[in-house]
């Protein structure tokens, strides 16, 4: 990649958060591809052996079964037939957590607040086998055009699209997937521009979206339901302290912990003279330097 140049505020701050060094050479890295393979369509044996045939080679990812980096003399996975056909899905490795923690069941009412371009949306669809309901929504219809065309490919039936800001859906579910707007400072190493816009105003501005959203999302879980927040952003103010924000104003959310093979750093309890509610500690945060991928935010919240 490029040389980015990062501001010096950005330097300073995030020399407060993390290891700067580690941080800084794994967001200018190329970050390595991953795949999904669509159980719908394909078995993941048959799937292996149809891209072992034409010389890729296949890892593991620990924390999704589903899942597997991907290497190859060929890097354009999107013009494969395999592709087109819907076999599987260009998806990061540290993107298929939420539908992991989400851990939708068949015949689920699921709700995805943020849902473009389809990522979580079709693993989730993958998981309830089809069966179910998954209302799918996004802001503009470019995006949402863009989720319509990747839940055909991945042949889903159970999932209706809306067009909506999501703090004003209303509705019942069993379970939410909030994958919120955010700074996206986990991603920089597939986006630079997520360094270059960056500025404490911007924060401030996007955890007041944030807490808009869930806390909608919250009143729109049935009793006993399950929220999963995630970011893909290192920032505290968007991560940490929305839950926190969230478990002071609902008495009944209830932190869950996130069990996962995959190599995680502590959460904070505090940041910048702000105090955090301590059960955030059991949230899942990891630096793109902990696993080699984007760096990713995720909260498991139940309503009690």
């Amino acid at each position: 990649m490029t040389e980015l140049q990062f501001k010096e505020k950005f330097i300073e701050r995030y020399k407060k958060l993390t290891d700067w060094n580690k941080f800084s050479k794994s967001s200018t890295e190329w970050l390595r591809k991953s795949i999904r393979v669509n159980t719908l369509k394909i078995s993941i044996p048959d799937l292996k052996k149809r891209l072992e045939k034409q010389g890729f080679r296949l890892t593991p990812i620990p924390w999704c079964k589903e899942g597997f980096w991907i290497e190859g003399e060929r890097t354009d996975l999107g013009n494969l037939l395999e592709h087109a056909l819907g076999y599987f899905y260009v998806q990061e490795s540290a993107s298929m957590i939420p539908p992991v923690v989400l851990n939708p069941e068949e015949n689920d009412a699921v709700l995805d607040i943020a849902a473009a371009p389809g990522s979580k949306t079709t693993q989730i669809g993958q998981y309830m086998k089809n069966t179910g309901i998954i209302l799918a929504n996004d802001v503009t219809g470019d995006r949402l055009a863009s989720l319509g065309i990747n839940v055909q490919r991945m042949g889903l039936k159970n999932i209706a699209l809306m067009k909506s800001q999501g703090q004003h859906i209303k509705g019942q579910f069993d379970k939410i997937l909030l994958d919120a707007p955010c700074s996206g400072t986990g991603t920089i190493m597939k986006s630079a521009r997520s360094a270059i816009d960056w500025n404490p105003g911007l924060i401030e501005r996007l955890s007041g979206l944030q807490k808009k959203l869930i806390a909608n999302a919250f009143n729109n879980l049935r009793e006993n339901g399950i929220l999963v927040y995630s970011t893909c952003t290192m920032e505290p103010q968007e991560d940490e302290g929305v839950v926190s924000w969230l478990l002071e104003k609902f008495p009944n959310a209830e932190l869950e912990e996130i069990k996962l093979d995959i190599n995680r750093s502590e959460c904070f309890t505090e940041f910048e003279n702000e105090q955090y509610n301590k059960e955030v500690s059991k949230c899942l945060r990891i630096w793109p330097h902990n696993n080699n991928s984007e760096g990713f935010f995720v909260a498991r919240i139940r309503k009690v």
